[in-house]
């Protein structure tokens, strides 16, 4: 149920609107809608439904409509959505959730744009919010005085958020869209002067002068036909700007972050997410092959990167189904009949290894069709001593499923759920939410559409969600003794069990009826045909009187474990050990083994045979994963290997991510030396190219912080910092997902030991992260202290690098003069030490400033030198930039053909190279003095591969 005031006045329902009647019915609705949750007085409806002289009888007119209203409510299910139209005395309040009304949602969005600190975030909310308009408001009410007003502030409102959403796009650089969005309200509302004004800009900042001075023109002599009357003093200034060929009319600002500093500039949202402006490394000793650190601006590659908009089948995040899943027909039937309803949260409850996993997948599996958008699927690790992952995380995985590019996805949980809510209010989707803790842990990653279905499972009742969201719980036992021999016969066999049905029933309630146990114990009999189930069932008879090895819920699990890690082979039972000590949530061959001390060849082995015993579950190609009875039990056998394990572990993550480094960006300098007491592993992954190793750091990324994470709680914090340092080319690849937290406890780690070379690197790496979010002051008191921790270090290149990044953050906040002389100052200990990579990164930021502090000859210079020290031929991007600065530079100096030429050979070269944003940045400039309609199409084509890729 929804009710709309944005448009024509109605309630939607599944069967759709309701028939409302007279226009006196829907204004009453409207007024009612206007104070929702408020007591509403008879006096005030009666102003709302007539002019100044409401006939004799209008109070009862009222009682009748509202009893007509009423009536429809109710016959439309209205209480279960909380939704109650009640008499107060002489007045009436209509109750309902505030979520219900479009209103509502449209002042949300709005504060919730008004709350970012990125100008593409705003943009999405605002859209969003835009979107829920279907009309004028209140259409199809009466026209009394209090409606007309109140429609007057609503169609205001929308008006001021349509301005609102064009100086967003105007941060963004994306004029075009803005005249798009400005032109139809134009027109629509003639002479309202914001407008015009607004528009005149964007069509100025687009190439098209002639456009908007011939806007001004017509605004005028409309003035002066109706009114009589001159422009005012906004419209009359972008006038006289226009005129001037001023670069900034109307200085707009952004609504959730900082203006761009200049137009040859690009602004934040459109500065190189594969570039961290400077993030530099220090050389590893002789004798490491260690890989390397990043060029200034790692390679684009021309194909999307992950975080694209999904191809158009649907979506679909779950896990592989379970196999050999047997009964629990009522509960499957439980779970259809709740999946029935309107907006459903289904809630499968019971205690650990009873299957609620296996019955959720299943479910979620057998009927496709019946969701047509996909399915999605978080497990939230509410009973795992390996972590929860934040409801930020979660949302940020299923926004980028559903589409979303990276840097659109909001910064806060706030914006993302509102986000995630809108996006999925007219899907019919899935949402599997696993091992839920509490309910506050899920209460932000419901989806928004009526035709959705939420499938969870918890070992608790959830009370809160049922009452907060009408969950129906499913509560889940363990299998009653015939589905239990089902299950072994599944596994072993019709003619096995059947031959012994005594001995099979007997089985299933020894392993206590519990899903996990029965497979690990048929797993042991269908390795041993020549075992009776008999004889199995005395000997797990034996063992369940005896075992205190572990405390958990059922030892029907601890006995069953016991008896088939008895059987395995040395190496088995060694991997297996060593793998509950594993601090992430996934491992592989080269995981196991850098756990277990052994080499891959074996691992993989091991891990075939504990697969086969059903101790470990292959979550996909070559990745498996732990039960976490399981993952207790073998950490139970084994406790003192649990500090060898995990300086294992954490020292294969280092040298897999160093070797994904090296092959993701190569031709830098080693990002550190190598802990002491570093341990190589016997062997580390090998990644054929940049696809493979960006691949693999995304896939780790979970898994690397959870290492991270623990090797800070052990002290082991020189692990910690450089574990999460070199995950550098996907965090600039993808800049602003949500690296902050990670990079904060990388910063502390660093502090603990007191590193000033760790530090220094670190805060470089952050402070770039905060400066791509929109967050300059942040950014800028995070780098102060950068250059001196690197000094201190000895780090000469690692001072010339924070010198350069907090360069550009005192830039982007008019520092101009300080930035130069930082970059003056990283250009001298470049060539003290010497490397042209540093050298060439602080001339192209120092070329930048020149030209934007009006010293276009300085800047000219300044990027011929860069040019002759490099760049390599693999360094498209620093090309394209060096290029675009020249060719404004020329442009500056009155040499038009010259920078014409220059910023086509920018433009061209980047888009060969697949690089987005330079192309924006050197089509921006060319349509400045040469609006051709090829330049315009390709800076339009520019402009949506940018946001279309994120």
């Amino acid at each position: 149920m929804e009710f709309r005031l944005l448009g024509t006045v109605c309630v939607d329902t599944l069967t759709g609107p309701l028939p409302l009647g007279p226009a006196k019915r829907r204004s009453l609705l409207a007024a009612l809608l206007l104070r929702a949750n408020t007591p509403v007085s008879m006096a005030w409806l009666t102003d709302c439904l007539w002019d100044d002289a409401p006939p004799l009888h209008a109070r009862t007119v009222i009682q009748g409509h509202v009893s007509r209203l009423r009536a429809l409510l109710m016959g439309a299910d209205a209480q279960a959505y909380g939704v109650e139209l009640a008499t107060l005395g002489d007045a009436y309040v209509l109750r309902a959730p505030e979520t219900l009304l479009d209103s509502q949602r449209f002042e949300e969005l709005l504060m919730l744009a008004r709350e970012q600190r990125s100008p593409a975030d705003s943009v999405l909310m605002l859209k969003e919010a835009l979107s829920l308009w279907q009309g004028p408001a209140l259409t199809g009410t009466y026209a009394s005085a209090p409606l007309q007003a109140a429609a007057h502030a609503l169609e205001e409102s929308r008006l001021a958020t349509v301005e609102q959403l064009a100086r967003a796009y105007a941060v963004l650089g994306e004029h075009h869209r803005a005249a798009a969005v400005l032109r139809a309200e134009a027109v629509a509302h003639p002479m309202r002067e914001t407008l015009a004004a607004a528009l005149m800009t964007a069509l100025y900042r687009s190439g098209r002068q002639s456009e908007a001075l011939d806007w001004f023109h017509r605004t005028r002599r409309l003035l002066a036909d109706e009114l009589g009357i001159d422009p005012g003093r906004e419209l009359a200034d972008a006038y006289a700007q226009i005129l001037r060929g001023d670069p900034d009319p109307a200085g707009d600002r952004s609504p959730g972050g900082p203006s761009p500093s200049d137009p040859g500039q690009a602004p934040a949202a459109h500065r190189d997410p594969g570039a961290p402006d400077g993030f530099r490394t220090a050389p590893a000793p002789a004798d490491v092959a260690a890989p390397a650190a990043p060029p200034r601006f790692p390679r684009i590659p021309a194909q999307p990167h992950p975080g694209t908009p999904p191809h158009p089948h649907p979506i679909d995040l779950l896990p592989r189904a379970p196999r050999g899943f047997h009964g629990r027909g009522a509960e499957l039937t439980a779970i259809s009949r709740a999946a029935a309803g309107e907006a459903p949260v289904c809630l499968v409850t019971g205690p650990a290894g009873v299957g609620k996993t296996a019955l959720a997948l299943h479910w979620a599996r057998r009927s496709p069709a019946a969701f047509p958008d996909g399915r999605l699927y978080a497990d939230l690790r509410g009973f795992s001593d390996t972590g929860e992952p934040t409801p930020l995380e979660v949302l940020r995985e299923f926004l980028l499923a559903l589409g979303v590019a990276p840097r659109r996805i909001p910064e806060s949980v706030t914006g993302a759920a509102a986000l995630f809510r809108s996006l999925t209010d007219r899907l019919s989707l899935l949402v599997v939410l696993d091992n839920v803790r509490d309910s506050a842990q899920v209460g932000q990653l419901l989806p928004g559409g009526t035709d959705c279905v939420t499938l969870i499972t918890s070992r608790h009742r959830l009370e809160g969600l049922i009452a907060s969201d009408a969950a129906v719980p499913v509560p889940l036992d363990v299998l009653e003794p015939p589905d239990g021999t089902a299950l072994l016969a599944g596994v072993l066999g019709e003619e096995r069990v059947a031959a012994e049905p005594m001995a099979a029933r007997r089985l299933a309630e020894l392993c206590g009826g519990l899903p996990l146990a029965l497979r690990v114990t048929a797993a042991r009999l269908a390795g041993r045909p020549q075992w009776t189930l008999a004889g199995m069932a005395d000997e797990l008879a034996d063992e369940r009187s005896r075992l205190t090895y572990l405390a958990v819920e059922d030892t029907g699990v601890s006995a069953a474990l016991r008896l088939t890690v008895q059987q395995l082979p040395p190496d088995a039972v060694h991997h297996f050990t060593r793998l509950g000590h594993h601090p992430g949530s996934h491992f592989d061959p080269y995981t196991a083994a850098a756990l277990a001390g052994s080499d891959p060849v074996v691992a993989a082995a091991s891990l075939e045979r504990l697969a086969a015993a059903h101790l470990v579950t292959e979550a996909g190609p070559g990745r498996w994963i732990l039960h976490d009875l399981v993952r207790l039990y073998a950490r139970g056998l084994a406790p003192e290997a649990g500090a060898g394990a995990l300086t294992g572990v954490l020292d294969h993550y280092i040298a897999t991510a160093l070797a994904a480094a090296d092959t993701a960006e190569p031709g830098g300098e080693p990002c550190f030396v190598l802990p002491d007491g570093f341990h190589r592993p016997a062997a580390v992954r090998d990644f054929t190219d940049r696809a493979a190793a960006m691949d693999w750091l995304a896939a780790e990324r979970e898994d690397l912080a959870l290492a991270a994470a623990a090797a800070r709680s052990a002290g082991l914090e020189d692990r910690a910092w450089r574990i999460i340092l070199l995950q550098w080319p996907h965090v600039v690849w993808r800049s602003r997902d949500g690296w902050v937290p990670m990079l904060e406890l990388a910063l502390a780690a660093a502090a603990a030991r007191s590193d000033p070379y760790a530090e220094s690197r670190v805060r470089n790496l952050l402070g770039w992260v905060l400066s791509e979010e929109g967050r300059t002051a942040d950014a800028v008191a995070l780098l102060e202290p950068s250059p001196g921790l690197a000094r201190q270090a000895g780090d000469r290149l690692g001072e010339a690098t924070a010198l350069i990044n907090l360069a550009i953050v005192q830039a982007e906040q008019g520092g101009l003069d300080m930035a130069m002389e930082g970059c003056g100052q990283a250009l001298e200990l470049a060539r003290k030490e010497p490397d042209a990579h540093t050298e060439m990164l602080a001339l192209q930021h120092l070329a930048r400033m020149q030209l934007t502090a009006g010293r276009p000859q300085d800047a000219l210079d300044s990027a011929r030198t860069a040019f002759e020290l490099g760049p390599e031929h693999e360094e498209a991007a620093r090309r394209v930039l060096l290029t675009t600065v020249s060719g404004e530079a020329q442009l500056a100096l009155g040499a038009e053909d010259e920078g014409i030429l220059l910023l086509d050979l920018a433009a061209t070269e980047a888009e060969r190279a697949g690089y987005d944003v330079g192309a924006v940045r050197a089509l921006e400039a060319l349509l400045r003095v040469a609006a051709a309609p090829e330049y315009v199409r390709r800076y339009e084509e520019a402009v949506r591969r940018l946001a279309d890729g994120g």
